[in-house]
């Protein structure tokens, strides 16, 4: 599951973007891939391992939600799960 979120730009400034990736890993667990900046440069990245699906997909919408109060919006999102 992928999420892209933007949030609108100030005057001069690209905007910012905030990208949550889910990943199955080798080791029988679940990765939840962070990845913030402004749009058109290195972000910073924060990977966090899950024992199971569920746990990584709740984490991945506690992380939308709190960046959608934030201000952000939600640009892209790619996978069967649309919550």
């Amino acid at each position: 599951m992928r999420v892209y979120l933007q949030i609108v730009p100030e005057e001069d400034k690209p905007p910012r973007f905030y990208q949550l990736v889910l990943q199955e890993d080798l080791i029988n667990g679940w990765t939840l891939v962070r990845e913030w900046g402004q749009q058109g440069s290195a972000g910073r990245v924060k990977k966090d391992h899950f024992p199971s699906r569920d746990d990584a997909l709740h984490a991945l919408l506690q992380v939308r939600d709190a960046q959608l109060k934030r201000g952000y919006q939600v640009v892209y999102m790619q996978g069967d799960e649309a919550s």
